[in-house]
C-alpha cells in the first residue's frame, strides 16, 4: 500500500504510466507497505516481499526479475551484468537494509542507491548531496528569516537617519516612565447637582432671618412674627373649668399607716 495517490499504477494496465509519473517525483518522500506481508517478514523472504509489483521503488527491469522468471538462485546474480537488488543487512524482525546496485562484472559493482524497511514499511535512503543540500537550505532559511526579522525593526527619518525600533523597547520604556496618578474628582457632575437641589429646597422652606448690607448701608430691620398670648380672662375661665373636674375625681386610697396612739396627758 503506497502512501501516496497512486490510481495509475494500481492496475497493471496502468503500470507504465505510473512509472513515469514517479520517475519525475522524488522517491525520498514516499513510502510503501503491504500489510500482509509483515507479520511473516524475515531474511529468506524480504526479496520477494520488496519485488512486488506495487512498490514504486522497485524496477522491473532488474537482473532479480530475470531470475525469478527462469526460477534461478540469487547465486545467478554474480554472474550477469545489469541491475540487481541484494540484502545489504538484516536485523531481525523490524530492520532490513536493501541495495540497489549496477553490477559490471562478477567482481565490481556500483552503488546506486539503498532502501530500508522498518517494521515492513520501505523508504529510500537519502544520497550525500541530497541531505547536504536539505542542511544547506535549512540554514539557509534561518538565515533569510533572521535578516527579514531584523529588517522588521529598522526604521529610518530623513532627519533623523536609521535607528533601531525593537518591540521590548515600547515595553521598557512604559515601565520606566512613571505612572501619573489620576486626579480623582470630589465628586461626580450628579451629586453636585443634587446637593444644590437640595440646598434650594431647604432654603425656601427656612430662609434666612438676617440681610448681610453691602458696605455703607443701613442694616435693614427684619420683622420678627410673635405669638400671641391668650388674654388673662381666658386663661382664669380654663382654670375654673378644671376645679369642678378635681373635685369629682374619686376619693385618694385610705394610707396604710395606723391611727396615732393615744397618750395620758401628765398632770
Amino acid at each position: 500500500m503506497l502512501h501516496l495517490s497512486m490510481s495509475a499504477i494500481s492496475s497493471p494496465s496502468g503500470w507504465g504510466c505510473g512509472m513515469l509519473a514517479l520517475a519525475d517525483n522524488n522517491l525520498l518522500g514516499i513510502s510503501w507497505v503491504d500489510s500482509g506481508w509483515v507479520p511473516i517478514l524475515n531474511p529468506g523472504n524480504v526479496l520477494d516481499y520488496f519485488s512486488e509489483r506495487s512498490n514504486p521503488f522497485y524496477d522491473r527491469t532488474c537482473n532479480n526479475e530475470v531470475v525469478k522468471m527462469q526460477r534461478l538462485t540469487l547465486e545467478h546474480l554474480n554472474q550477469m551484468v545489469g541491475v540487481e537488488y541484494i540484502l545489504l543487512h538484516a536485523q531481525e524482525p523490524i530492520l532490513y537494509i536493501i541495495r540497489k546496485q549496477q553490477r559490471q562484472s562478477p567482481t565490481q559493482v556500483i552503488p546506486l542507491s539503498d532502501y530500508y524497511i522498518i517494521a515492513g514499511v520501505v523508504y529510500q535512503a537519502p544520497d550525500l548531496g541530497t541531505v547536504i543540500g536539505s542542511r544547506v537550505l535549512s540554514a539557509v532559511h534561518g538565515v533569510q528569516s533572521a535578516f527579514d526579522e531584523a529588517m522588521s525593526y529598522c526604521r529610518y527619518h530623513p532627519s533623523k537617519g536609521y535607528w533601531w525600533h525593537f518591540k521590548d523597547q515600547e515595553e521598557r520604556d512604559a515601565k520606566a516612565k512613571p505612572k501619573s496618578k489620576k486626579k480623582e474628582e470630589p465628586s461626580s457632575l450628579f451629586q453636585r447637582q443634587r446637593v444644590d437641589t437640595l440646598l434650594l429646597d431647604l432654603r425656601s422652606k427656612f430662609p434666612p432671618m438676617f440681610y448681610q448690607p453691602k458696605p455703607g448701608e443701613k442694616p435693614i430691620p427684619v420683622e420678627v412674627k410673635k405669638e400671641t398670648e391668650p388674654p388673662v380672662e381666658l386663661v382664669k375661665q380654663e382654670e375654673r373649668e378644671r376645679e369642678p373636674a378635681t373635685k369629682t375625681s374619686a376619693p385618694a386610697p385610705p394610707s396604710s399607716k395606723p391611727p396615732p396612739e393615744k397618750r395620758a396627758r401628765l398632770q
